[in-house]
């Protein structure tokens, strides 16, 4: 096997994994579900805890020192085993406070403060970033492997190039499949589905070298069994502390690596799959481990003394010439590091953007969070980014620290690293007690005692801790040397370490919390996350009526999309018995579009951007001391008050609305009737005088011309008036024949616009100047072409008629929508006010001077009855800046089975 032969199954590999994780997206977005969200695969996405330190590692960590191996798989087990007490609770919180990272649980339940995302965040990346590291060296040194031939031993070829192409490599993958849309579930199907391709992939490699070892070089399990008597593994014994000190770290890290809080949390379609993974994956950690001792025991046997035991897995198969075996090994390996690195950078970079990136550039912006823009972008490109800076961060330690040792235990070293998270995470699952000030204490004290301890003195001598440094303490103060705090001595240095810094990390955690008082988010936060099970309380820290619904359509479209943000707004003001895009901004309105913007930018940033229109938080000390009673029955009652509350607030509203609707429309038809007699008496007085006039004589023959233009001018005046009448009322009484045929949309839009007057390429001086996409307008309809135009020709008449812009400019755009067309006319004027917006529709409205424009404001009635009548709608849509109003059409049967 060359080594370009190699790189070239690579290559196939890496696209075979394109290929699923493309097939799975595509499915996800139409919205098949099936298996993508089944508990096989979310138990498979689990395996990415197996990294190339198991899959190459624990042959060598068995070699090494017997069955020590198993407590990194030991851990996990305990903490699956009785998931009912913790990860369910994890999950559910998850779910609930739409949680996107380990950051985002910790920001969030000490309310939302974005200081402890950000302290969280650069601990991960920090504690990350040499593991990534680790998996870059075992894909390089694996290379070198098959680079070398006939090599015993994990000899590189050009390492530093090998790795850099890997990182590039999965970061363009990475890039590909988990940026290219900013999903407001943040679930990342493709990604997932990959990854568990490489879970199968990875387990039968691993499987198939054991099976090879057992059968094909021992002659059997009593034969392999006879082997362990006589190795030096038998003579191994247990340490205690040591092993009880590995399974808590192990434990701890299936709960705080960033990659396994993503797939374990983030990616976690229903919680009832926990229950088949508290028993799936213990049991593919065993498969994993089934044949572990037995390569190392025979790897030690039939390989030369000086032979590194971490290559055994593909050395034993080169060795008998079974270079197949090898390679399906190597992929293994190679699926084990590389669906590490995919998940731990996806999640990373989730983190960096949400609770760095984005708090900075939201600063920066001086016109606030509804200025013109798209946040989503800034998102994306801000992930984008900082998935090539871990993987770059990741090549830079691998290439300084040269491969050397220090990366030999780096897996263990990163697992206590992220671990120091876990008294915060614990303290806020279960502890109301816990604060922002105590979390904050806890995270910096554990993480600089882990630094000093054991991450810093990794790097050996070529480090910044010297041999004297190291034996005497800094300054020669010895009870500070980092391997001995305090003077203790004699303890193994990751034992040590544990010890110190989740002590001193707890300790502060407690004393900070005890002695600071939190915050009313804190307290609510904690309320809602310690007895997320018993009860969810209501949304009780925004004020009432604090924001503009507009304004914050306007500033959700820019996280959420158009659509989505429309539909929930709208969705929204339909619970509250409201029409239209806008309900009312009530503090459980706000809450609900808080966590459904955190789940695009994490919590902090969705609460600073939701604060930062609807004004800081208004919670009394009444709402502190309603959270603190837990009773039972009166939670009961006050769920049920709360429920009744709601519902006879929900129906006032509704009888406030209809009320204020109908005093309203009595006042317009008032002034309607007023305006009409005015419309049909100026005419028709005009028409009487002049026509006396005509019939006294004695005129010229160019007066009698001129009068009789005044006449016939008042009388198509007066016609006009009465055929908008007519034309109502016989569209009300459903007595209207429609002259039903196919029409293309965009000759339709084209007579209206040549029927206004308006222009589409140069500006007139004053007029309107129209910009629209002709390709889009490509649209077969069924529908009465006449009636339709008018429609059209009504609602660009009135964006010249009113747009008050000193460049007045309208923008149709035309799309296809689940088997409609829908098109958007909107203009850069000033809008319609949000009172006016529920009545413009109704015959008896008047917004504005009716004389001045010119009609009787029958207009956009008149275009209401024609789309009912077409099978359409027309609503008006808030949140763009101008006036805009959306028009919903049926296309034709086939252009829209060609749409779908």
């Amino acid at each position: 096997m060359t080594f370009n032969a190699l790189v070239a199954i690579s290559l196939a590999y890496v696209a075979f994994l394109f290929a699923v994780a493309y097939f799975a997206d595509r499915r996800a977005q139409r919205s098949i579900g099936g298996w993508l969200s089944s508990p096989l695969v979310y138990t498979l996405s689990l395996s990415v805890y197996c990294t190339a330190w198991t899959f190459y590692g624990a042959v060598g960590y068995a070699a090494r020192s017997g069955l020590e191996f198993i407590t990194i798989y030991l851990g996990p087990t305990l903490v699956f085993t009785g998931w009912w007490l913790l990860l369910r609770k994890l999950v559910r919180v998850g779910r609930s406070q739409r949680i996107t990272s380990i950051a985002d649980m910790i920001s969030s339940r000490y309310g939302k403060s974005n200081l402890l995302g950000i302290l969280v965040t650069v601990m991960a990346v920090v504690g990350t970033t040499p593991y990534i590291a680790l998996q870059l060296q075992s894909v390089t040194l694996s290379f070198g492997v098959f680079a070398v031939p006939n090599s015993e031993f994990w000899v590189p070829a050009n390492p530093a190039s090998t790795g850099l192409w890997v990182a590039s490599g999965l970061a363009l993958f990475t890039i590909l499949f988990g940026t290219r849309n900013l999903n407001t579930n943040e679930r990342h199907y493709g990604v997932v589905m990959a990854i568990a391709v490489e879970a199968v992939v990875k387990l039968l490699a691993l499987m198939a070298v054991g099976a090879f070892v057992v059968w094909g070089l021992a002659d059997g399990p009593a034969d392999v069994l006879s082997r362990i008597d006589a190795s030096p593994i038998a003579g191994w014994e247990i340490v205690p502390a040591r092993w009880a000190g590995l399974i808590f770290t192990s434990a701890a890290a299936i709960l705080c690596l960033p990659r396994m809080f993503q797939v374990l949390v983030v990616e976690n379609a229903d919680e009832a799959h926990l229950g088949t993974a508290s028993w799936a994956f213990p049991l593919y950690l065993c498969l994993m481990s089934l044949f572990v001792v037995p390569i190392a025991v025979v790897g030690l046997a039939e390989m030369p003394a000086n032979a590194n035991p971490d290559l055994f897995v593909l050395t034993l198969p080169l060795k008998e010439g079974r270079e197949g075996l090898a390679v399906f090994a190597f992929l293994g390996g190679f699926s084990s590091a590389t669906s590490m690195v995919i998940v731990a950078a996806l999640a990373l970079a989730t983190m960096v953007s949400n609770h760095i990136v984005m708090p900075l550039y939201l600063s920066r912006q001086s016109g606030g969070v509804t200025v013109a823009g798209d946040v989503r972008q800034v998102v994306l490109m801000a992930r984008r980014f900082s998935i090539a800076g871990v993987l770059l961060l990741g090549y830079l330690y691998y290439r300084f620290s040269g491969g050397t040792e220090a990366l030999a235990s780096i897996g263990l070293i990163s697992f206590l690293g992220v671990s120091q998270v876990l008294p915060a995470l614990l303290g806020g699952l279960y502890w109301r007690g816990g604060t922002r000030a105590g979390a904050a204490a806890g995270l910096v004290t554990g993480f600089v005692v882990w630094a000093y301890t054991l991450f810093l003195p990794s790097f050996g001598a070529a480090g910044p801790f010297s041999a004297a440094m190291m034996a005497d303490g800094p300054l020669g103060i010895y009870w500070l040397r980092p391997q001995g705090l305090f003077g203790i001595t004699g303890m193994d240095p990751l034992i040590h370490t544990l010890f110190w810094s989740i002590l001193l990390n707890t300790i502060a955690y407690c004393g900070f919390s005890i002695f600071t008082f939190p915050t009313p988010l804190e307290r609510l936060q904690g309320a809602q996350i310690v007895n997320v099970f018993e009860h969810t309380l209501g949304a009780r820290g925004w004020s009432r009526g604090s924001a503009k619904a507009e304004d914050l359509l306007m500033m959700a479209q820019r996280i959420l999309g158009s659509d989505d943000a429309q539909a929930l707004f709208q969705s929204e003001a339909a619970a509250q018995g409201k029409a239209g895009y806008l309900p009312d901004t009530t503090p459980e309105f706000l809450d609900h579009l808080e966590r459904e913007l955190s789940a695009s930018v994490g919590g902090a940033t969705a609460h600073a951007m939701v604060g930062q229109i609807a004004g800081s938080s208004a919670v009394l000390v009444e709402d502190l001391i309603r959270v603190a009673d837990e009773a039972q029955q009166i939670l009961e009652y006050s769920n049920r008050l709360e429920a009744q509350s709601e519902e006879l607030e929900r129906t006032a509203r509704q009888l406030r609305d209809a009320n204020q609707k109908l005093t309203e429309l009595s006042i317009q038809k008032d002034a309607f009737l007023s305006q009409i007699s005015h419309e049909l008496r100026t005419p028709m007085t005009s028409v009487r005088a002049f026509a006396e006039i005509l019939r006294e004589g004695g005129l010229t023959e160019d007066e009698n011309k001129r009068y009789a233009g005044i006449i016939h001018d008042e009388a198509v005046r007066l016609t006009r008036l009465l055929d908008d009448l007519l034309d109502l009322s016989v569209l009300e009484n459903a007595q209207v024949s429609l002259t039903l045929g196919t029409a293309r949309l965009h000759e339709l839009i084209d007579r209206a616009i040549a029927a206004t007057g308006a222009m589409t390429e140069v500006r007139a001086s004053g007029g309107l100047q129209v910009f629209r996409n002709a390709t889009d307008e490509q649209i077969d309809l069924i529908t009465d072409a006449d009636r339709l135009t008018q429609v059209f020709i009504n609602l660009i008449g009135n964006a010249k008629k009113y747009c008050d812009a000193d460049a007045p400019e309208l923008r149709i755009r035309v799309r296809r929508q689940n088997g409609l067309a829908v098109v958007d006319f909107i203009d850069n004027g000033s809008g319609i006010p949000a009172r006016s917006q529920d009545i413009i529709f109704e015959k008896f409205s008047r917004l504005s001077d009716q004389a001045a424009a010119g009609g009787a404001g029958l207009g956009l009635a008149i275009c209401r009855e024609i789309m009912q009548r077409l099978g359409g709608a027309i609503e008006y849509l808030p949140g763009q800046g101008g006036a805009a109003f959306r028009v919903t059409l049926p296309l034709a049967v086939g252009a829209a089975r060609a749409a779908e």
